[in-house]
């Protein structure tokens, strides 16, 4: 039960977001809900209420809000993040998956390898900076949070 089941990402007033771009958006989503672990701790000597549950992700004030549900849409926690610390890795994040893109048109798949190692290793930094900005608030593996991250990135930049 320690999971999400539903995910929205309110992206309104952001541009809207390049193929390439909504395509990661779409397999993030894809991903995250068949099969990641999300769980909150108990806080305050209460008990968390239990999932599975309903995550809305947004922008609000320059920063990243998660918005906790259950399945019977009660609110189950809320918490805002900085995203202050995300910055310079969904830059860096965004410029590999560039540079990807276009090698995937052109370049020799050792060359293309390469680059996807690299994007792996950015993605795996964004993944963990998330999970030490979520420590204390929500409980979430490694897999979780790089998807999770996926999504960041296309709030954070807008598309």
């Amino acid at each position: 039960m320690n999971k999400l089941s539903h995910i929205t990402i309110d992206d309104s007033g952001l541009p809207a977001p390049t193929p390439e771009i909504e395509q990661e958006r779409k397999v993030a989503l894809f991903d995250l809900l068949e099969d990641n672990s999300f769980a909150l701790p108990d806080r305050n000597d209460r008990a968390a209420p239990a999932g599975p549950y309903r995550l809305g992700l947004s922008i609000k004030e320059r920063r990243l809000v998660f918005d906790i549900k259950t399945e019977a849409e009660d609110p189950a926690g809320e918490f805002h993040l900085s995203l202050g610390p995300f910055r310079q890795v969904v830059k860096d994040y965004f410029q590999i998956c560039e540079s990807y893109f276009d090698a995937v048109k052109t370049m020799p798949p050792s060359q293309i390898e390469t680059i996807d190692m690299a994007r792996r290793g950015i993605h795996n930094e964004g993944a963990r900076i998330l999970q030490e900005r979520l420590k204390g608030k929500a409980d979430v593996d490694t897999d979780t949070a790089r998807r999770l991250f996926t999504l960041i990135c296309v709030l954070h930049f807008g598309g």
